[in-house]
C-alpha cells in the first residue's frame, strides 16, 4: 500500500470515529507539518499508523482542552509527539504562551506521557535525523520483533552508555554498567570497534587502548 493511500485511510478512520470539536480539530489541524511528519518520518520508520492518534485531546492542569499533534498509544508507552515551527513556537511566542507550553509538557509528563518535539525544518529537510531519534525513543519501550542475542543487547547498552557519559567510554564503565568482568567488557568494546561504531583511543604512550570514542553514525544502531 502506498503512503498516500494509507494516510488517507488513516485520517478517514479517525474522522469517522469523532464528533464535535474533536472532529473539527482534526479537519483543521492535520495539515502540512503533520502530514510531512507522517510521510517523512513515521511511515519510513513504522510502515503503518496503528496506535498513532492525530490531534489527540488531553486536558491541561487548568482543565482546558489541548490537542497534541500526535499521541502514540500502546501497551507499553504513551508518547506525545509535537511538530514545532519556528514562527509559532519561537518567534511569535510571548512570555505567557512560553510558560503555558512548558507547564503543559510538565503536566503531561506527570500524567505518564513521554513528550518529544521535532522542529518543522528537521521534519521537512532532515528527516533521517528525526527517524534516528524517534527510533531511539521507541526502542526503549518496545521489544524487538525478532530474537535478539545477549551480545546485541550488551552492545546497544554500551552505545547508550557512551551517549550518557558524553566522553570516551572505558572498560571499567562497561563493567560497572553491565555487571560484567573486564574480559567481557573489552570483548564488547572490541566488537563495536570492528563494526565501526566505536574507535579506540590509546593512552599517553600510544601503546595500549584505554578508551573508546563513539562514532556519530552509531546512533542509528540504538
Amino acid at each position: 500500500m502506498s503512503f498516500e493511500t494509507a494516510h488517507a485511510a488513516y485520517v478517514k478512520h479517525h474522522l469517522q470515529s469523532r464528533t464535535g470539536e474533536r472532529k473539527g480539530r482534526l479537519e483543521r489541524g492535520h495539515r502540512e507539518a503533520e502530514k510531512l511528519f507522517c510521510s517523512n518520518v513515521w511511515w519510513p520508520l513504522r510502515g503503518d499508523f496503528s496506535g498513532l492518534h492525530p490531534e489527540y485531546e488531553v486536558l491541561d492542569w487548568r482543565g482546558f482542552s489541548y490537542f497534541c499533534d500526535f499521541v502514540f498509544l500502546t501497551e507499553h508507552i504513551k508518547l506525545v509527539i509535537e511538530i514545532k515551527g519556528f514562527g509559532a513556537h519561537v518567534r511569535d511566542m510571548d512570555r505567557q504562551k512560553y510558560c503555558y507550553e512548558l507547564n503543559r509538557e510538565t503536566f503531561l509528563t506527570a500524567l505518564g506521557f513521554h513528550v518529544i518535539s521535532f522542529a518543522y525544518d528537521d521534519v521537512a529537510h532532515r528527516p533521517d535525523l528525526c527517524i534516528t531519534l524517534l527510533r531511539m525513543v521507541l526502542s526503549r519501550f518496545h521489544p524487538e520483533t525478532s530474537p535478539v542475542s545477549i551480545r546485541t543487547v550488551a552492545e546497544r547498552e554500551t552505545l547508550r552508555l557512551a551517549c550518557l557519559l558524553a566522553r570516551p567510554v572505558r572498560p571499567i564503565d562497561v563493567e560497572t554498567h553491565l555487571s560484567v568482568n573486564h574480559r567481557t567488557a573489552v570483548r564488547i568494546l572490541h566488537s563495536l570497534c570492528l563494526e565501526g561504531l566505536l574507535s579506540p583511543v590509546t593512552g599517553a604512550e600510544g601503546k595500549y587502548v584505554v578508551r573508546y570514542e563513539l562514532q556519530p553514525h552509531a546512533l542509528s544502531r540504538l
